[in-house]
């Protein structure tokens, strides 16, 4: 079952967090977008798409939320939204050149079956692209500590880089490359951080996956 009722209920505060942690959120950006093929090159969807705060800036004009408030606001940012969860995507085989995965992984239901219905939408070249914060990190583990006190992460499950890695490999993805940012505490993150490669620094991790 989809884990909408934060979002429908608290989207304001969904809002607030990224203009508060902004330097964060536009260092999430910069290493996502390293994956993102180049304006122009390919049709890309993002899976779990919120109110459309990555999908925006990083071009992409497609995407699935179940939560209805969270997809009525993404829609007034002129996106396409569909209604749908990971598991179950309405839309044709081979659809996609890339798909775009971030911090959703936590809230899917099934994250095998999810991995399966993006490789089926994706055409036989195309890519997934997975961001999400490593539970092994320091932000990480601060939100496991502290998850019966948080709004949205009150029931998500969190991943290392090696679990989401060792899914992506099970569900025949190839050409695996990751990047990370997010260094330090998200309060001492006063610029726009640079990213590098690999996994283990920073709590912020970016996966590339190729079909």
């Amino acid at each position: 079952m989809a884990k909408t009722k934060p979002f429908d209920e608290h989207s304001e505060d969904y809002e607030k967090w990224f203009e508060f942690n902004k330097y964060a959120y536009h260092s999430e950006i910069r290493a996502i977008g390293h994956f993102i093929p180049k304006k122009g090159k390919g049709k890309g969807i993002e899976i779990g798409i919120g109110s459309g705060l990555f999908a925006q800036p990083l071009g992409i004009k497609d995407g699935i939320e179940p939560s209805p408030r969270m997809r009525r606001i993404a829609q007034e940012r002129g996106l396409n939204v569909y209604d749908g969860i990971a598991e179950d995507i309405p839309l044709k085989n081979n659809t996609f050149d890339y798909a775009l995965i971030v911090t959703t992984i936590c809230f899917v239901d099934n994250i095998e079956k999810s991995l399966k219905e993006v490789w089926r939408i994706l055409k036989p070249t195309g890519r997934v692209i997975i961001g999400f914060v490593d539970k092994n990190s320091r932000i990480g583990k601060i939100y496991q500590e502290n998850k019966q006190f948080s709004t949205f992460y009150k029931e998500a499950s969190f991943y290392s880089s090696e679990e989401v890695k060792k899914y992506l490999q099970n569900e025949g993805f190839r050409e695996i490359e990751f990047v990370q940012t997010l260094f330090g505490e998200l309060k001492s993150i006063t610029e726009t951080q640079d990213f590098k490669q690999g996994y283990g620094d920073g709590s912020f991790v970016v996966v590339k996956a190729e079909k």
